[in-house]
């Protein structure tokens, strides 16, 4: 049965707003970098497999970053997959820094910028050195944001810089490589970008842009409730307030509330079933103090499709070796 939003849309708008061009096209690619091995296989069987992983999540698995950040859904399917795979980080309680955390993103997709992750963690530590250490939960969730919603934050940046400045709010902001996130963080002198802008006339100008972003931004109805908690508020301030939002994850729907983040009884279910099937391992494990956090170390490792696996990477199991146990902060 068609659900009321694809019965309210025409064809052709539904299938833009759902990027099933995008898949096809790669799907295509796909198919004729790998003809040999599919020809063996069939091609049904092949557009079948691929449309279930993406259907599944794991289709963006070691792929470019180009395709990583294509559609929300991929977006969203990353987001996933890079908690599932590494939140033993934060069930054992471990703090890591920036690079350490970009480190893990290109394990997932080797090409992963390395400037994305430094505006996530900007986020976290703010006004602290970069080389700081987080919980995983703080860079998860500002990370969440700084990824889906890349492009509004850029503008939202550009934004805010030109209220700050005095100019009408109601100039279309266009965002170019040396404005917005990209500019340099003020110096502590500067008393005008400490003390932030008025939340009222910053909610305006974020209205208008959401109605531009149909696909790349929070609810405007969240937005609204963040900003009117407050009078005035800095720009990492109201994207500390984003990640640390209830209902804008939710809205995104890729992660669980932050109380669910160590949980997944699922795929805990599936590496048990895993390991039991290696023989001598089992004991090995059950005897160990950290029975319970090991499997989650060793994420199984799933491609596309057909994909061959370039710049594969192996994960290091092994502990540092601390035994410092540390909670997780809120930022």
């Amino acid at each position: 049965m068609l659900s009321p939003e694809r019965l309210a849309l025409p064809d052709y708008e539904y299938l833009a707003q759902r990027h099933v061009l995008t898949y096809m096209e790669d799907a295509v690619c796909q198919l004729l970098e790998n003809k040999e091995d599919i020809s063996q296989y069939g091609i049904a069987r092949f557009f079948t497999e691929y449309f279930n992983s993406v259907c599944q999540g794991t289709h963006i698995l070691f792929r470019e970053f180009s395709f990583i950040q294509a559609t929300p859904h991929n977006r969203a399917s990353f987001l996933r997959a890079f908690w599932r795979c590494f939140r033993t980080v934060g069930k054992n309680g471990d703090l890591l820094t920036m690079r350490e955390y970009h480190c893990l993103l290109q394990l997932l997709c080797p090409d992963f910028p390395l400037e994305l992750t430094q505006k996530a963690a900007r986020i976290v530590l703010m006004d602290d050195a970069m080389d700081c250490l987080m919980s995983f939960s703080d860079f998860l969730f500002a990370f969440q944001i700084q990824f889906y919603y890349s492009e509004f934050l850029e503008s939202v940046a550009a934004i805010y810089q030109d209220l700050l400045s005095g100019k009408n709010p109601n100039t279309v902001i266009v965002p170019t490589s040396s404005s917005g996130q990209h500019r340099q963080r003020p110096t502590s002198g500067e008393a005008s970008m400490l003390e932030g802008v008025e939340a009222p006339l910053f909610y305006q100008c974020l209205e208008n842009l959401c109605d531009r972003h149909k696909y790349s931004c929070p609810p405007p109805a969240l937005v609204k409730e963040v900003l009117s908690n407050v009078q005035r508020l800095t720009f990492y301030g109201f994207l500390v307030a984003l990640s640390k939002h209830h209902g804008i994850n939710q809205a995104l729907g890729a992660l669980p509330d932050k109380g669910d983040l160590m949980h997944d009884p699922a795929l805990d279910e599936e590496l048990e079933r895993l390991l039991a099937q290696i023989p001598g391992l089992v004991n090995s494990v059950t005897a160990g103090p950290e029975a319970s956090c090991l499997p989650a170390r060793t994420p199984p490792r799933v491609g596309s499709p057909w994909r061959p696996l370039h710049h594969a990477r192996k994960v290091d199991a092994e502990s540092d070796g601390s035994t410092e146990e540390t909670d997780e902060s809120e930022t």
